[in-house]
């Protein structure tokens, strides 16, 4: 699973979105949801019910793709995903690893996520990567866990 082995001090990695004091104020809901790079992450999330989950206590280790990472997806395939619930939950929750994982603490290897199917993660001198997704950002600090921001959408098998 996740065990202490990368420092995370990558070339090219930013380590932060916002102050300190702003991350740790608000859920993970709340902190995607005012960054602004996460408005199809934030309604997808809204239109599954899984909202008041994700503000929750936790916590949790959200791998979120930003609104540059659903626009990879096929034409049509979001407004699809925001009207087959059950798909759209299966694949938020792939997302999601039970407990708050900082960068420092990853570990290559298999990690299972909430939806009960595993992330291939890799870790290396190059960066994090999560099923072939780029960690773009880490260690985005919420109240209830931590967000590291990807540039793919995670597709269950």
């Amino acid at each position: 699973m996740f065990a202490k082995s990368l420092k995370f001090a990558v070339a090219g990695v930013s380590l932060a979105l916002m102050s300190s004091a702003a991350m740790a104020a608000g859920t993970i809901v709340e902190v995607a949801a005012s960054n602004g790079n996460f408005k199809t992450l934030v309604a997808a999330i809204k239109a599954a019910g899984l909202a008041d989950t994700l503000s929750s206590k936790g916590p949790f280790t959200v791998f979120a793709p930003t609104d540059a990472a659903f626009a990879k997806l096929p034409a049509g395939t979001v407004d699809a995903l925001l009207k087959d619930i059950p798909k759209l939950k299966a694949i938020l929750t792939y997302h999601v690893v039970s407990g708050a994982v900082m960068a420092k603490d990853v570990k290559t290897g298999m990690v299972p996520t909430v939806n009960g199917q595993s992330l291939d993660v890799k870790a290396d001198a190059m960066g994090v990567s999560v099923n072939g997704a780029k960690v773009t950002t880490a260690d985005v600090a919420a109240s209830n866990g931590v967000i590291h921001v990807i540039d793919t959408v995670l597709l269950p098998k």
